[in-house]
């Protein structure tokens, strides 16, 4: 009996971690069907929340999010028809490097803008906030590529 049980527990578990997870993609889909207007308002929001902005930061920090919004929703669209098209073809190292290095340039940008929009206590948890959410969708793409988990 005691065998059966361990048996029946060990097929459990088993099947249990074999099965994937696919509850972050699932929420991420819900995000592309948000304008680019309304996913900067649910940002801004989270981060009036997180950090207690004042009316004048909410509109500033605002202007970033619509900005950094509809630059993702036009490469999202692009993309989309490209391949729906048939004619995206995977970047080469030099447009990769060159794609990499316009992002980087950006967020540099954005980190500056941020630090003259929030006092220094506020900019600090922004960071950390920004480093923690960096950390874990690096972590979710990883287990999603089954290199970890």
């Amino acid at each position: 009996m005691k065998r059966l049980t361990v048996i029946v527990v060990m097929l459990i578990s088993v099947g249990m971690a074999a099965q994937k997870h696919d509850g972050h993609k699932m929420r991420k889909s819900h995000k592309m069907d948000l304008s680019a207007e309304e996913m900067a308002t649910l940002k801004t929001k989270k981060m009036t929340l997180a950090l207690d902005l004042t009316k004048v930061q909410q509109d500033k920090v605002y202007e970033i999010h619509l900005e950094n919004a509809q630059l993702r929703k036009a490469k999202r669209d692009k993309m989309k028809s490209l391949k729906g098209s048939g004619e995206w073809k995977k970047p080469t190292s030099e447009e990769r490097f060159k794609m990499q290095n316009e992002r980087l340039d950006r967020q540099i940008a954005v980190q500056e803008r941020m630090k003259k929009i929030l006092d220094e206590k506020q900019y600090e948890t922004w960071k950390k906030m920004h480093k923690r959410k960096k950390f874990m969708h690096g972590k979710k793409k990883m287990e999603e590529r089954g290199r970890r988990g």
